[in-house]
């Protein structure tokens, strides 16, 4: 279905700042070449330009690439600008990023990892 995303498996952020001028071909080159990934397996990419006023999100559904766009009409999203190149979220990790929280929410209540607590 077009643009089901929660049937992703993984979800990656591109920390830091990406040209938004690319378009699928570029956005695909990047998670290739600069993450070392495979930008035709089940997984949502993010992007986010220097403004951090408008997203960009790359699928593969099978049968070709979905290219999403999000720009706000008021306020920034709150990208983590760190060095890492890419990074894992959750899937509420990326409900908060949509609504302008920062990923990193100190206070959430963290799920436990059982098999470390034994």
């Amino acid at each position: 279905m077009l643009g089901d995303i929660s049937q992703v498996d993984e979800i990656y952020i591109a920390c830091g700042y990406t040209d938004m001028r690319k378009s699928i071909d570029g956005l695909a080159a990047i998670v290739q070449q600069n993450f070392k990934m495979d930008p035709f397996s089940n997984a949502l990419y993010l992007f986010c330009g220097r403004r951090s006023d408008r997203i960009k999100a790359l699928l593969w559904e099978g049968d070709g690439f979905l290219l999403l766009y999000k720009r706000l009409e008021n306020g920034r999203f709150q990208w983590p600008r760190n060095e890492e190149e890419v990074r894992r979220i959750t899937p509420q990790e990326f409900r908060w990023l949509l609504e302008g929280l920062s990923i990193n929410q100190p206070k959430a209540v963290k799920k436990v990892n059982i098999k470390s607590v034994l």
